[in-house]
């Protein structure tokens, strides 16, 4: 196999990204089958299809080997941009993309950013479950993911985040309308249960622990952090939060707890490309000093 040439990584990282030869033509000033050429091309040096001709484009699996490569060249280029303080990249800006899950994002992570604070870079997040965020990083469209898994993705670094306790609570109306004043296995099987989304295994997996058994009771689907806790504080349904967004409510007697020693410990990982990048290295002392304040 060829190595490859520069115009064809950015090619390729322009087309999955804006997910069509026209779209990624219109990016790079060049016309749509100027791309297929170079894309074509690729694939013939390396011998396999790289990306999946479906709208919008996606990459196969040796395609995302090859878009995590052309990334890393790009975040190296922008950053040698950056140092001899010429044009910064698309935009003027060096563009980071991250995968964070929701709790992370709604709780902590925000001010991780915050601090980080470095003119010309910004960051395009993409929200996802903490056991799914690896996924995006494998396929090389994110430089760095919070994630439950602790084990490297193949090119990155693992390091340890701290840990998230989450809480099994309901609303006092709750409990006093669905569940009769008490908790017990058979009744909460029954009752209306809050998962963040289909991916959402956490209430599962308390159920499990719980009561010996799988949870097979009616679900509501609230996809967004801020809203998850309030549908609980509403009396909507039961379901596990983060100490961030229970322990003050439990406190003041809005939410209840129970079977508090059934309290799940989820660890966090930051997963980042091993790539040497000041740039990366500068966004993951953030990350670690603001977790290690605010995870256990």
């Amino acid at each position: 196999m060829s190595s490859f040439r520069t115009e064809h990584l950015e090619t390729l990282v322009a087309l999955v990204e804006e997910g069509t030869f026209d779209a990624a033509a219109r990016r790079l000033s060049v016309t749509p089958s100027a791309i297929s050429q170079r894309i074509k091309a690729m694939e013939k040096a390396t011998g396999q299809v790289l990306v999946q001709r479906s709208n919008p484009v996606e990459p196969t699996t040796a395609g995302d080997i090859a878009l995590r490569y052309g990334r890393q060249m790009k975040l190296l280029e922008d950053e040698a941009v950056r140092a001899l303080a010429l044009e910064e990249g698309e935009g003027g800006a060096v563009t980071v993309p991250l995968a964070i899950n929701a709790d992370s994002l709604g709780t902590w992570f925000m001010e991780a950013l915050a601090r980080f604070d470095s003119p010309g870079v910004v960051f395009e997040v993409f929200r996802e479950d903490q056991e799914h965020t690896t996924s995006l990083l494998r396929a090389g469209k994110v430089m760095a993911a919070v994630t439950s898994t602790a084990e490297a993705v193949q090119g990155c670094r693992s390091e340890l985040l701290g840990t998230m306790t989450y809480h099994p609570v309901c609303s006092p109306g709750f409990l006093e309308n669905y569940l009769e004043g008490e908790v017990t296995p058979v009744r909460l099987g029954r009752v209306p249960v809050i998962d963040f989304d289909r991916k959402d295994e956490t209430q599962n997996r308390f159920y499990r622990k719980y009561a010996g058994r799988p949870l097979r009771a009616p679900r509501h689907y609230i996809p967004t952090s801020s809203d998850y806790a309030r549908a609980i504080g509403l009396g909507l349904g039961w379901g596990l939060l983060p100490d961030r967004q229970c322990l003050m409510e439990l406190e003041a007697g809005e939410l209840v707890e129970f079977a508090p020693e059934m309290a799940i410990d989820v660890p966090l990982y930051w997963q980042r490309w091993s790539l040497e990048s000041p740039l990366l290295e500068e966004l993951t002392e953030a990350v670690k000093s603001v977790a290690a304040i605010e995870m256990n």
